[in-house]
């Protein structure tokens, strides 16, 4: 049993500190929304994560997972502290770090004995430098700073943490390598690795691994954009190339692009380093520019099938969160499609099964409507586009869908229908890569 504390209870920060309870470590949780620490207090957890809910339950019950506003009794808690901070982008692209920094500087005249302070947060090369600068400055005991970034998927998380295909460790202090090799054991027990490594290296792992991701996202969507104009199948394309394990079959569906707080923010991050350095990624250059055009690819084949005119259109909007299985609307392609749909004069209601409440606090939650179900939105709708993959989507009741909407007319971003089949069944079906059903 180690003493953990966890500095921030974001996604990333929550989930950490849940999952190290769970494997019968004392976890303190801090963050300085104290509207925030209470409701977890009160056993409510603040957002929404398959299996979270029953892990976080379990473990407050068992009073491994505390929570707390004071930094203070957060530093005099823990052997080990993780920076789970949030680093957003800035108008440039790079990675605000005054979250971390700020915290950094505080942790210095705090600490009374040796600690290992772990960056948890995404963050760029030579981060682990500053962090471990601003904690000297008034510090009077030894430290480690160490770089272990997280490699969670939004809606598998709470699984991703718990079985990790890998673990990646940045540090140069051995003492903190016994401390961090100690900590994860009980993850790899399967024998996945733990990989020890360098701070820069296991800062720029992430970034690089995640860009790499969202480029064969990219370059995926590019080849189904081409094989609507040359008539060729994504989707044998897919399996074809898929078949090729130099390639492998994940991260090879096209869509209307990748959004989230990872993929947009990661990719711009490590462009403005390379720029800082003045190194031009020319790849990710491109990978940002055909994503950004990708969430609105619908939007022509839309207006083309209504001859140009939206005004007073009705668009049903299924999916709003930026992936199935979380509430997460960041850089989420529907957002984007709205907009620009809402420009045309369209009326839209929307349904996603757990992403409403966020969509109505942001800027376009007061210019549409929303459906308590699927089904709902769908009443006199002259079109239904499909933005989000969520599982309720995949098999609806098509005789149903037909008896509710004006005209049988889907636009599916995340081709989930066989064309077939919603040929045999008498709908208008544009999807991305194929054919359409006329």
């Amino acid at each position: 049993m180690k003493k953990i504390t966890v500095v921030g209870s974001g996604y990333v920060g929550l989930v950490t500190g849940t999952c190290f309870a769970e494997t019968g470590n004392d976890v303190l949780c801090v963050d300085i929304d104290a509207e925030k620490v209470s409701m977890m207090q009160n056993g409510k957890v603040p957002i929404y994560e398959p299996n979270l809910e029953t892990y976080f339950e379990r473990n407050i019950k068992a009073d491994r997972l505390k929570f707390t506003t004071s930094l203070e009794d957060g530093v005099s808690h823990g052997e080990i502290i993780f920076l789970a901070l949030p680093t957003p982008p800035g108008e440039d692209g790079s990675a605000d770090l005054s979250y971390i920094l700020k915290v950094a500087d505080q942790l210095g005249g705090l600490m009374k004995e040796y600690k290992v302070i772990v960056d948890k947060s995404t963050v760029p090369v030579g981060t682990a430098e500053k962090v471990h600068a601003a904690i000297k400055k008034n510090a009077n005991v030894d430290f480690a700073v160490v770089s272990n970034p997280e490699f969670l998927r939004e809606g598998f998380a709470v699984s991703d943490f718990m079985k990790p295909d890998r673990v990646v460790i940045g540090t140069s202090d051995e003492r903190a390598v016994k401390v961090m090799e100690s900590l994860y054991k009980p993850f790899v027990r399967q024998g996945n690795p733990i990989y020890f490594m360098d701070e820069k290296s296991a800062e720029l792992t992430k970034y690089a691994a995640n860009s790499f991701l969202a480029t064969k996202i990219t370059f995926m969507n590019e080849v189904a954009n081409f094989c609507e104009i040359v008539g060729a199948d994504v989707d044998k394309v897919r399996v074809g190339i898929g078949s090729d394990s130099r390639i492998g079959k994940r991260f090879l569906f096209p869509g209307i692009g990748y959004g989230g707080s990872c993929f947009p923010k990661d990719v711009q991050a490590l462009l403005k380093s390379g720029k800082d350095q003045g190194f031009n990624f020319e790849i990710l250059e491109a990978v940002t520019k055909v994503n950004h055009n990708q969430k609105t690819i619908l939007l022509p084949k839309i207006k083309n099938y209504f001859k140009g005119d939206l005004k007073a259109k009705k668009i049903a909007i299924w999916g709003l969160s930026f992936k199935p299985d979380t509430d997460d609307i960041r850089e989420a392609p529907a957002l984007y499609l709205i907009e620009r749909l809402l420009a045309e004069g369209a009326e839209i209601t929307a349904y996603d099964p757990e992403a409403i409440e966020n969509v109505k606090r942001h800027e376009v939650g007061n210019k549409i409507s929303f459906g308590k179900n699927e089904y709902d939105v769908l009443v006199n709708a002259d079109a239904l586009i499909i933005c989000t993959e969520w599982s309720v989507f995949r098999n609806p009741n098509f005789d149903k869908i037909k008896g509710l909407m004006k005209d049988p007319v889907i636009f599916d971003g995340r081709n989930l229908f066989d064309t077939d089949d919603m040929n045999d069944k008498g709908f208008y079906y544009s999807s991305i890569g194929r054919k359409t059903i006329n």
